[in-house]
């Protein structure tokens, strides 16, 4: 069983910037997918971006240009830089593995979840 845990949310101003981190334990995530989603109050889960194993990246059209993915295999760890935050990026953040190579946007393509942690972008 794999574990996640996010961190790194909190209260910022609109274009202001915060890093997510969601460290995963047990076992190496090195040829995994790995995502982060995003859900706000009376909204379905958005997948926000997802990076591979070699580095391949998608992006969400709404983070295009203001995101940033990347992830430490040796740490087991995969980030979110988030720069120019809007008061509409306000929602829960969730990191996400698949078992898998290829990217995916489903959340449904996912196998493991993190908790989530709450990014609140004030106006």
């Amino acid at each position: 069983q794999v574990q996640l845990v996010e961190s790194g949310g909190g209260l910022v101003q609109a274009g202001g910037s915060l890093r997510l981190s969601c460290a995963a334990s047990g076992r190496t995530l090195s040829s995994y997918v790995m995502g982060w989603f995003r859900q706000a109050p009376g909204k379905e889960r958005e997948f926000v971006a997802g990076i591979s194993r070699s580095g391949a990246i998608q992006y969400a059209d709404s983070v295009k240009g203001r995101f940033t993915i990347s992830r430490d295999n040796a740490k087991n760890t995969v980030y979110l830089r988030m720069n120019s935050l809007k008061p509409e990026d306000t929602a829960v953040y969730y990191c996400a593995v698949r078992t898998g190579y290829l990217l995916a946007q489903s959340f449904s393509e996912y196998d493991y979840w993190g908790q989530g942690t709450q990014v609140t972008v004030s106006s």
